[in-house]
Parts: structure tokens; sequence; C-alpha cells
């Protein structure tokens, strides 16, 4: 079941935000400066919940789990120091106004 979900690019796409994690964090994420490419299945095609054994959707569902997020496709593939990992937009830390003209 290929397919992509979203038409659009995500809003913060090619953008640098930091991550607001909850869950228990091994890849100590939460904070993290995050490197937002877009939307999990613009850049792979479907859905995270369809990419077996691909390491970032493997710990994203077990973090997800632990973080009672929702069960959707709203995530967003980035990386953190190059490293790839996906993020639910609810755990986007968007930049205010402010901070991003300081």
């Amino acid at each position: 079941m290929n397919q992509q979900i979203h038409d659009q690019p995500h809003p913060l796409a090619g953008q640098t935000v930091k991550l607001a994690v909850t869950a228990p964090d091994p890849d100590q994420l939460n904070g993290a400066v995050y490197q937002v490419e877009d939307y999990w299945d613009r850049v792979t095609g479907s859905s995270w919940m369809w990419a077996e054994g691909n390491p970032a959707a493997l710990k994203y569902a077990m973090r997800s789990g632990f973080a009672q997020l929702p069960t959707d496709d709203d995530v967003v593939y980035g990386k953190v120091s190059g490293i790839g990992h996906i993020a639910h937009v609810s755990e986007l830390v968007v930049p205010s106004d402010r901070e991003a003209t300081s």
C-alpha cells in the first residue's frame, strides 16, 4: 500500500526547529536541533506505518506508543546531527517570530 498522503510540503520543510519529546528518549531527542526535510510520506512515498524494517520508523513506533501520540501520518522526517528520525508534528517546537528575528 504505497501512496503519498500529503500533496503539499510541510510548512517547516527545510527549516530547523527543536524537538519536544515526552516519551522515554534513548536517542536524547528532547530539545535537540532538528532539520525538517518534509512529511515522511512525501520523502518515502508512503505511510511510516508501512516502512517495514526502517530504523527511524521502528524507533518512532515505540516512542509514539509510550508518548501516546496520535496514530496518524502527521509526521515529518528530519535529522539530528546527521541521523534520521521521525517526529510527530506535535513534537516540533516552532520558533516564535521574536526568536526567528534574533
